[in-house]
């Protein structure tokens, strides 16, 4: 596929597709995106159904389960043979294998294709793609999806990349909660919260994730990467694959409440760097 002569639909203009959308149209493929919302750009047409049509590849960015089933349901009429349907969307293992029966019936190909990689990562096009499907169809698509990312990890049949995303999102709520409470306890008892980074540095625990997220709690800045809201979301997925396979998730059962509790406290549209807000508020 050519980037001048393909037809490409984007359905969902958040922080991730807004970025993605943009960087496909810097690339030079043939862009028709729809966000529930309006969002004023240039290649936004007036419905999921409209982008759909004629287009060769599909790339959904919507924001969870019942937004996708809603969506893609009711824009399905359009869904020809052929064509080539990527689900971005941090989905429920379900709502994946129910998209790629829809795609099948169809004649549609389909890979389960979610992300890791927040705001800066959308924009410069550094994403990172867990694929699961068709690996012959994931080398096809490599000049497309090197468009917005950087790397692509094939990570088995479809639903396995819906696992693995929620597996390393589990692993990030996990850290940035310790690291909220760990810094409420440093605060708590007289040190000065930018010694806790200093000694991260210099310790075992230290990694990227606390590198980015630390810095913004002392900072008190909360500027959406990935929302709190989001990642409560993700985590009822991440207790709902827990269940089914039988195994208990007491860390990640915690922070999802703790996730939840603070959502509905009004600060689920910050970033979820924002569960070290309630340790560093004003006395």
């Amino acid at each position: 596929m050519t980037p001048s002569s393909t037809k490409v639909a984007v359905l969902g203009l958040g922080i991730i597709g807004s970025r993605a959308c943009a960087n496909l149209l810097k690339a030079g493929w043939l862009v028709a995106s729809w966000n529930r919302t309006p969002k004023g750009t240039q290649s936004e047409v007036g419905s999921a159904a409209q982008a759909i049509a004629g287009a060769s590849i599909v790339s959904i960015y919507l924001r969870d389960s019942p937004a996708v089933r809603e969506v893609i349901s009711g824009a399905a009429d359009s869904l020809t043979t052929g064509q080539i349907v990527l689900n971005h969307a941090t989905l429920d293992v379900e709502t994946t294998k129910w998209l790629a029966t829809l795609c099948a019936d169809k004649g549609c190909r389909f890979l389960d294709c979610p992300f890791t990689g927040s705001k800066a990562a959308a924009g410069s096009g550094a994403l990172a793609y867990y694929i699961g499907g068709d690996a012959a169809l994931a080398d096809e698509l490599d000049n497309f999806l090197s468009a917005t990312s950087t790397s692509r990890l094939h990570c088995g049949e479809i639903g396995s990349a819906t696992v693995i995303k929620l597996a390393t999102n589990l692993l990030s709520s996990a850290i940035v909660q310790a690291t909220a409470e760990a810094l409420g306890i440093t605060k708590g008892h007289g040190v000065e919260p930018a010694v806790l980074g200093e000694a991260i540095s210099r310790n075992a625990n230290s990694c990227k994730l606390i590198d980015m997220k630390l810095p913004q709690m002392l900072a008190g800045d909360y500027d959406t990467h990935f929302s709190l809201s989001n990642m409560a979301k993700d985590s009822r997925y991440m207790l709902e694959l827990a269940k089914a396979a039988g195994i208990e998730t007491p860390a990640i059962a915690a922070v999802s409440k703790r996730m939840h509790e603070l959502s509905d406290d009004g600060l689920g549209d910050l970033d979820f760097a924002a569960l070290g807000k309630p340790y560093l508020q004003a006395e």
